[in-house]
């Protein structure tokens, strides 16, 4: 996209407007899915459009759009929305520039025929564990690049390109079905794919026997990827500026105070994984910040707007889904480690659970800080070893009382996805619910 065009949007809009923020974004997506052990679909899909804010009275005016040859309407458009628009307490940034990005990378993404061989070669690694086994294996490789402009002398662009992996499997055993996953995703660089396949075959290995549990209270180990849908997504909803102007966040008044074990940290580095990034949707500069730290509550992550409702300054946190406003955001989510190994940690259980998968997000009640989970896929584990896997079982505890029962956090964090950074998690007890067969 020429520059120029964000030039006319904001020249457009400085003739009936008194502020005006322009955003650009394009990207491209080329998938290669296998589905039930077979090449399913090659089709690369690439999108673009630009979104505008502007102010007008003191009110703001929203409006985006994919054609780029009627700026006019796009402007008019969101003047019009201004007219009804909510008062705005915020301004849009000024006086920044920079540039962020993998335009100068070298990286050359491989070839399709390459991601081809590649899926097929997985495949048939897990068939040689067990060849019954349904496998899917997915790749993406996508670029993408945001423009941001205002009236108020800012401009900044970042580029970025990434590739993800993931391989599945679905075992049918009668009435047993088990769906296993694993996934990897790399910037400027190549996923794991050995990571990936171990990582499979080590869940279908751990799940070939069955096991039952009775519902009790148990010591419960979190692995990283089901510590970022239950924990640490509870987390980064509370912590959360929006919801704590909006008296949903159990934290809201608690800066400064201790409430969690004093092994817990939680950071942001946006100089850290693949959603790295210099400034945010917004043109606001990043930074690291500690949001919990030894277990004190230290702050929270804003955007623009909610962070004017709170009197507070932006932090950075102001990130969009695609030609969205913006929101609240992290760019990743950080847990500093423990100082034991994950085999200690299982070895340390006389009787107890580990979660690898949850099902969806699970239920919360995040007033009070609380999560319940159903098991996709989870083990039992009996003096010290895991013994197969448990069905129809639930987890369910809140964030206050489990760091209350902390055994510690695994020495070795996993980046789960590009959003997170955690280690596994090992709790002395939560309660666990197991429905009958």
């Amino acid at each position: 996209m020429n520059d120029s065009i964000l030039q006319q949007i904001l020249d457009l809009a400085a003739q009936r407007t008194d502020a005006a923020e322009v955003y650009f974004v394009s990207s491209q997506d080329t998938p290669i899915e296998f589905e039930n052990n077979r090449l399913k679909s090659l089709q690369t899909k690439a999108v673009q459009g630009v979104a505008l804010r502007v102010i007008r009275e003191g009110r703001l005016g929203f409006a985006s759009s994919t054609d780029l040859t009627r700026l006019e309407d796009l402007v008019d458009a969101a003047v019009q929305t201004s007219e009804i628009g909510s008062p705005v307490e915020y301004e849009f940034a000024a006086n920044f520039h920079a540039w962020d990005g993998s335009g100068q990378s070298s990286f050359q993404p491989p070839a399709t025929s390459e991601l081809v061989e590649v899926g097929e070669f997985l495949i048939q690694e897990v068939h040689r564990y067990n060849p019954d086994v349904l496998v899917g294996v997915n790749f993406h490789v996508r670029s993408g690049t945001v423009k941001l402009a205002t009236h108020q002398d800012v401009y900044a662009e970042r580029s970025t390109q990434t590739m993800s992996a993931s391989v599945s499997g679905n075992l049918v055993r009668g009435e047993d079905f088990l769906e296993a996953y694993s996934y990897d995703v790399a910037r400027d660089g190549i996923p794991s794919y050995d990571r990936i396949l171990n990582e499979l075959l080590q869940k279908f290995q751990r799940a070939e026997h069955g096991a039952t549990i009775q519902s009790g209270s148990y010591p419960v180990l979190f692995l990283p990827r089901a510590v970022a849908s239950t924990i640490g997504g509870l987390f980064d909803t509370v912590l959360s500026g929006q919801a704590v102007v909006q008296k949903a966040s159990p934290l809201a008044d608690k800066v400064g105070e201790k409430l969690f074990d004093d092994r817990l940290t939680i950071f942001e580095d946006p100089s850290l994984g693949v959603s790295a990034c210099k400034f945010d949707d917004e043109g606001t500069p990043t930074h690291k910040k500690a949001y919990i730290e030894a277990g004190t509550v230290q702050g929270f992550y804003w955007d623009r707007r909610w962070a004017a409702r709170a009197g507070k300054q932006s932090t950075g946190n102001g990130f969009r889904g695609g030609l969205s406003r913006p929101a609240p955001d992290m760019v990743n989510l950080c847990m500093a480690p423990g100082s034991t190994s994950i085999d200690r940690l299982i070895a340390s259980m006389d009787e107890g659970l580990i979660v690898d998968q949850v099902l969806g997000a699970g239920q919360s009640n995040q007033l009070a800080g609380e999560f319940s989970v159903n098991l996709d896929l989870g083990y039992k584990v009996e003096k010290g070893q895991i013994v197969g896997r448990v069905k129809n079982t639930m987890v369910a505890g809140s964030i206050f009382e489990a760091f209350q029962h902390l055994v510690d956090l695994g020495d070795q964090p996993e980046w789960v996805g590009g959003g997170a950074y955690l280690p596994p998690i090992l709790f002395e007890k939560l309660g666990v619910a197991a429905r009958g067969e």
